[in-house]
């Protein structure tokens, strides 16, 4: 028999990662609202667009504290998890899951860069599917090795950025001032991306490329390759403890909660702090003052995974789990839908909102996206086998049209 016939869908699923991932793909809206709604520098250096005060000042120190990098750190365990927990159930039906696994980043590849060129450059689909490529090799390796290697590439990320910081104050002036420039752009630079975003889909389209190029290659090799290939192998690691699964005593998720949120969210707001305090400022902000985040929301997120297990396992607002759990099983759809959304919203092939839109309307949109998808994935599962791009990667990766009808 051939490996593609054997390597078929599984209606195996554990219904708290489900949960998790419901939670953390709604989480990231709130985050990259401001991707979708201002100019591109605004997401992090928030007065290059002018009219920082008040509600907006709120609003991003609330998302930053709370929101930015922790719902994608969940996400990054969780696709680790899902590569490791594909190939244990393709072993134990004695196929190699191999050709799966490459076949299904290839088309997340391909999937993720229609998303960055066409619809949002924001897409974190292509520095998954390139980590994907690069780490199964490790799926195998034991749960401390797989904390170690992960933690360390998580971690060497502070070191890199904090030399990078210190070494402004040595850049020549011609390089410090165009970074300056590229912090703050200048007002024609400023008004030339809003009207691009605001008028015709083509001009959209050259505006976001090279934005979407830079996220591909120098942010992915200085941020996303360890950033978020080093949760993948914290999330296998996790999964193989079966942390994931809500299988641990509840008296080990309060411990993880706590010690989580007590160790992370106190750096967060040190960082809200630093980078108000100095005004956001590029020499003080761009790399030294992101490191509270970075590190803190490390914390947070393992503070927010543990709160959803003991939630899962005490039947916590079943319904909404339920529901939760619907658009995890959906989560590439809904990534999907809401870039699709947004761009509606703001874009000018929509309604052309983009940076007119002040944070309180910005953040009734984000819940106005939760409760619709909240609503339709469940409505739509009670149909459907798979959501309608999960039914789409699974049929170009196991080489086959697969069933859409429930049994």
């Amino acid at each position: 028999m051939s490996s593609t016939a054997t390597a078929r869908p599984t209606a195996e699923r554990i219904p708290s990662i489900d949960v998790l991932r419901g939670f953390a793909v709604l989480g990231i809206l709130i985050v990259n609202m401001q991707g979708f709604a201002r100019i591109s520098t605004a997401y992090v250096n928030p007065v290059s667009a002018g009219g920082f005060e008040g509600a907006e000042v709120w609003l991003w120190s609330f998302v930053y504290l709370f929101a930015d990098t922790k719902f994608i750190s969940i996400f990054s365990m969780l696709f680790g998890a899902g590569m490791a927990m594909m190939s244990d159930r393709m072993a134990a039906r004695g196929a190699s899951g191999t050709g799966l696994h490459y076949r299904r980043q290839f088309w997340l590849l391909l999937i993720g860069l229609v998303h960055a060129y066409l619809i949002w450059h924001g897409d974190i689909l292509v520095a998954y599917a390139l980590c994907g490529f690069l780490l199964y090799p490790l799926r195998n390796l034991g749960p401390r090795r797989l904390l170690c290697i992960g933690g360390f590439a998580v971690a060497f990320v502070v070191p890199l950025w904090g030399l990078f910081g210190m070494s402004i104050a040595y850049w020549p002036p011609e390089d410090l001032a165009l970074a300056a420039a590229e912090w703050s752009p200048p007002q024609e630079t400023l008004d030339a991306e809003i009207a691009a975003f605001r008028g015709p889909w083509a001009g959209q389209v050259q505006a976001r490329a090279p934005i979407a190029l830079t996220l591909q290659t120098t942010a992915f090799l200085g941020f996303f390759l360890w950033r978020a290939g080093g949760l993948m192998l914290v999330g296998m690691a996790l999964y193989r403890l079966g942390v994931l699964a809500a299988s641990r005593s509840p008296a080990f998720y309060r411990r993880m909660a706590v010690i989580g949120l007590a160790a992370g969210l106190p750096l967060a707001a040190a960082g809200v702090a630093y980078k108000l305090h100095h005004g956001f400022a590029f020499e003080w902000t761009m790399f030294q003052g992101t490191l509270f985040n970075y590190v803190g929301s490390v914390g947070v997120c393992l503070g927010y995974l543990a709160l959803v297990m003991l939630a899962v396992q005490a039947g916590w607002l079943a319904g909404l789990q339920r529901r939760l759990a619907a658009t995890g099983r959906m989560a590439l759809t809904n990534y999907i839908a809401q870039s699709v959304i947004c761009t509606l919203i703001f874009y000018g092939h929509g309604l052309g909102l983009f940076e007119r839109v002040g944070a309180p309307a910005r953040l009734g949109i984000v819940v106005g996206i939760w409760v619709l998808q909240l609503l339709w994935s469940p409505w739509w599962l009670a149909r459907y086998r798979f959501g309608p791009l999960e039914w789409a990667w699974r049929s170009l990766s196991y080489m086959k049209r697969q069933p859409t009808a429930m049994r």
